[in-house]
């Protein structure tokens, strides 16, 4: 009844001096989130899902919203008008779905409404999702990998058509094979006309009479293949490679849709990485933080040699320069930074400590700078 209908602006969330770019993005979000199709069962969805399109049918109208936000109710809905002794005026009009359908084909690959485009027109096929794990290496070098997957293709049977061999499908009688019929009728108002699918070809404007036996007349079947990617040298996590034409197949003549592909990439035992660029820690020895020497260090490409300074301090970070990730499609290469840990030496036997604490009694304060500088901040 049109007397427990909520308002309109109410029903979208927005004010009444809302812009139409306003309108129509909390339009966008509420009918994706209400929609039948992400919401299968749930009678409540589907009921907000229509109040949803009737509101947004009114509002995004600049004439119809003119007349709602005049008259209210009476100004957009004949019925209502024709119980309530109409508003002052006549007009003859209709509602026109054609803008809900371009935004519900970016939804879910389809038409709405009573658009013809959607039916009866070329129609892309699905997008298809996927997760594919790769190595560190393979992400910072780039591989090949091949993926399996079951998706919707052409009938070769019957080449999409979905009528049988050396038959065809034949012009709707019912709308002309438009894939739409119009409904007029006379209120207090004046004409009221409707387009809605034509029920004979269900908005098809084709029927067919002798269905496909392999596709039972849908003109696609399911099947399942391998597909070769091609994983670009420096792709990084949750990155998503799309692949064009890889997806579901379209439908009168339509082109098919697209594979994307999310990367997951398994963490190293050695590396970790932020966008190009690689880290790692490395043990050293006391001996050599103290005297400096020649370090093999790992890399990517394998090892190289690096020359530490006498004196090194633990925690200490060096850059180890193009030693990174490739950039992405791009040129040049991240670095890679080490940082070094003293190791402590644990098990040392009644000489080793002797000779330890010989050593320990030659140094002076200057040798520790560090602990020098700490203690005379701590007497301040």
């Amino acid at each position: 009844m049109a007397e427990n209908k909520r308002d309109y602006y109410e029903v979208l969330g927005v004010q009444k001096t809302a812009t139409d770019a306003e309108i129509k993005k909390a339009y966008r979000k509420l009918a994706k989130e209400n929609h039948p199709d992400m919401n299968p069962g749930d009678k409540s969805a589907e009921g907000r899902f229509k109040e949803i399109n009737e509101a947004y049918e009114v509002l995004s109208d600049a004439g119809k919203r003119s007349r709602y936000d005049q008259f209210g109710f009476a100004g957009v809905d004949p019925s209502y008008a024709a119980q309530n002794g109409g508003y002052g005026g006549g007009f003859d009009g209709g509602f026109d779905f054609g803008d809900l359908g371009d935004i519900f084909g970016s939804f879910f690959g389809g038409g709405f409404g009573g658009g013809t485009r959607s039916r009866t027109g070329p129609q892309r096929g699905d997008s298809l999702r996927m997760g594919l794990t790769i190595s560190f290496e393979e992400a910072a070098f780039g591989c090949e990998k091949e993926v399996s997957l079951e998706r919707v293709e052409q009938c070769e049977t019957c080449k999409g058509s979905g009528a049988a061999p050396g038959t065809s499908p034949e012009t709707c009688t019912g709308c002309g094979g438009s894939g739409t019929v119009q409904q007029r009728r006379q209120t207090p108002m004046g004409v009221f006309a409707t387009t809605g699918p034509c029920p004979k070809c269900g908005g098809k404007g084709k029927v067919i009479s002798t269905p496909c036996k392999s596709c039972g007349g849908s003109g696609q079947t399911r099947k399942r293949k391998t597909v070769k990617v091609t994983i670009p040298a420096g792709i990084d996590d949750r990155q998503i490679i799309s692949l064009r034409g890889q997806g579901n197949a379209g439908r009168n003549g339509g082109p098919a849709g697209d594979l994307q592909i999310v990367i997951s990439v398994q963490p190293h035992q050695l590396f970790r990485r932020d966008g190009a660029d690689v880290y790692c820690d490395a043990p050293i020895t006391f001996t050599q933080a103290v005297l400096g020497g020649e370090l093999e260090i790992p890399t990517i490409d394998g090892k190289v040699s690096y020359t530490l300074p006498e004196g090194t301090q633990t925690g200490t970070t060096f850059r180890l320069k193009g030693k990174g990730i490739p950039v992405v499609n791009g040129r040049g290469r991240g670095d890679q930074f080490v940082t070094v840990h003293i190791e402590t030496p644990r098990g040392l036997n009644r000489e080793q400590k002797e000779a330890l604490r010989k050593f320990s009694d030659t140094l002076k304060e200057h040798n520790y700078k560090e602990r020098k500088s700490f203690f005379d901040m701590f007497k301040k």
